[in-house]
């Protein structure tokens, strides 16, 4: 995916120019990626708010062209494009008779799926939303899967006490995100490995490159998948709930209007234009 050239034109909302403004202003640019950082504090409101919706994903999705046509159980069918880029990011590895630990694992859709299909050992879904948790332990159900509240920048696992790590549209909300990937390389085993995709906007790629080559492992395979994105993000009607989710202010709901699942929304014209960069890694710990 490349960046627009210069004579690409590219339409904005309103509440986008204003984003777009106020990100050019240093320090309320500051402020906006603190902001970012810290939106894990919303999660249990919105762990409260979808809990009777049984919503057991929070990814934007991913579907691949041809379409992959992944073979699925009915009940995981509604949940198809999320459960697709989960089982892309996780297999790039064998996860049988492997010990899991999922990293920020959300409502645990993800981390049910794969302990049912994927036959690891053993699955842990760590999260640092006790609400959430508490929404994984109620709903999932599998042999051999458990749910655990805790810190990712701060891991409550003893050194070397697992052969894969999966962290899936997470890092970008860590304060310390070099902290996280030495936190991983520590409770990994030797030939460990982790498993990764997340995004940055493209100014913030540079640095997010540079962390991920300093960090204790190295790196087996990346790929930009911006287009399988786009695809999901159209497909996965999670994103149909997210102005539902917003604060009932003019401006927020509009910019959450812009994450919805419809062709041309803010959030999709991001990864379109290369604004935006969602990227899938493989690391190993030698």
């Amino acid at each position: 995916m490349t960046q627009p050239q210069n004579d690409t034109v590219v339409t904005r909302t309103r509440s986008e120019k204003l984003l777009l403004l106020l990100s050019r202003n240093a320090a309320l640019a500051t402020f906006l990626t603190k902001l970012q950082a810290n939106t894990w504090r919303l999660y249990p409101l919105a762990s409260r708010r979808l809990a009777n919706d049984d919503v057991f994903f929070l990814n934007f999705g991913y579907e691949e062209d041809p379409p992959m046509d992944l073979p699925l159980a009915s009940s995981d069918e509604p949940n198809r494009h999320p459960i697709q880029l989960y089982h892309r990011t996780a297999t790039q590895v064998d996860l049988t008779g492997k010990q899991v630990l999922e990293v920020s694992c959300g409502h645990g859709g993800g981390a049910s799926y794969l302990s049912r299909t994927q036959q690891p050992a053993s699955y842990t879904g760590l999260d640092i939303n006790p609400t959430g948790i508490q929404f994984c332990r109620t709903r999932h159900n599998v042999p051999g899967l458990d749910f655990v509240q805790g810190n990712a920048e701060s891991l409550p696992f003893a050194a070397q006490s697992f052969d894969v790590v999966i962290n899936i549209e997470a890092g970008i909300h860590y304060l310390d995100f070099a902290g996280f990937l030495t936190e991983v390389a520590r409770v990994l085993r030797p030939g460990g490995h982790f498993l990764y995709a997340d995004l940055r906007d493209a100014e913030a790629v540079p640095a997010w490159e540079a962390t991920l080559a300093n960090a204790p492992l190295r790196l087996v395979s990346k790929r930009i998948i911006n287009d399988e994105v786009v695809r999901g993000i159209h497909e996965n009607p999670i994103w149909d709930q997210v102005p539902r989710l917003a604060p009932n202010i003019a401006f927020v709901r509009n910019i959450a209007s812009g994450l919805t699942r419809k062709a041309g929304s803010w959030i999709s014209r991001r990864f379109e234009n290369g604004e935006s960069s969602y990227q899938l890694f493989c690391f190993v710990k030698d």
